[in-house]
């Protein structure tokens, strides 16, 4: 499970892999077992959420990679890449975004992801959506993101200017989001109590192992958690994994 939201699933790197490789389907490890937070959104619309006949589209903030997931669901979008959109605002778009003129009628929700082209067109359009009663919903909140051995704004930099607008919070389906655990078991069928959330951050892979009921947590240190002063000293309702170790290559043993 990944919060990556920008990539289709077939590019997403082996976790276990020495090298940075771009991920082939095999028997050990098949494109299936990759669930990162565009897909879970997918998999959420269409088995979950169930948008009403007359408002099936969503209108995304986003890359190609959310984009693939709900095409692998049938589920009709608009913006995300659409290369209209990666101007500034004219001052036409206003009245036009304003009376609807510019909008599409059959929007349901819209899908806040990772977008590298966010602009203030993109942004209006969503909150003329938001506005006129369209569901709201995020591949993820993460806040940042890690790259270049440093941080850079993550998923949740593109819905929090839509939060101040609204003032209403997006339903999250990456980790560690109820949903997304629904969308994994709206996919799959797995017994919680046998499996293990290995991963970096606290906040998401470590609360949505503790708090989707599964049978065990790990967090690696090599991401945001660098040692256990990460987890010590937080009181009652701090988040500890079950299992730490320093990197995920341990575990080839």
């Amino acid at each position: 499970m990944t919060n990556s939201a920008s990539l289709r699933k077939s590019y997403v790197p082996h976790p276990l892999s020495p090298q940075s490789t771009v991920l082939n389907p095999t028997p050990s490890n098949p494109q299936d077992e990759i669930f990162g937070s565009a897909y879970s959104a997918a998999i959420y619309i269409s088995r979950i959420l169930h948008l009403p006949p007359t408002h099936p589209t969503v209108f995304v903030l986003g890359e190609s990679g959310v984009e693939t997931e709900l095409d692998s669901e049938h589920i009709p979008h608009i913006g995300g890449t659409d290369p209209a959109l990666n101007r500034a605002i004219a001052p036409s778009d206003y009245p036009a975004i304003a009376s609807g003129a510019a909008l599409d009628p059959t929007v349901g929700a819209v899908l806040a992801g990772l977008d590298f082209h966010i602009n203030y067109l993109k942004l209006s359009l969503a909150f003329a959506y938001l506005q006129r009663g369209a569901r709201f919903l995020a591949t993820n909140t993460d806040t940042t993101l890690p790259s270049a051995n440093s941080f850079f704004p993550g998923a949740g930099s593109i819905s929090a200017p839509l939060v101040a607008m609204t003032g209403r919070k997006p339903t999250a389906l990456g980790k560690p989001s109820v949903e997304m655990m629904q969308a994994i078991e709206g996919k799959f069928r797995f017994e919680r109590k046998r499996a293990c959330m290995v991963g970096d951050r606290l906040d998401t892979d470590i609360r949505f192992g503790v708090e989707g009921g599964l049978g065990g947590t790990l967090c690696v240190l090599t991401g945001v958690v660098k040692g256990a002063e990460g987890w010590e000293g937080q009181g009652e309702g701090g988040v500890r994994p079950g299992y730490w170790v320093d990197r995920l290559a341990d575990l080839r043993g």
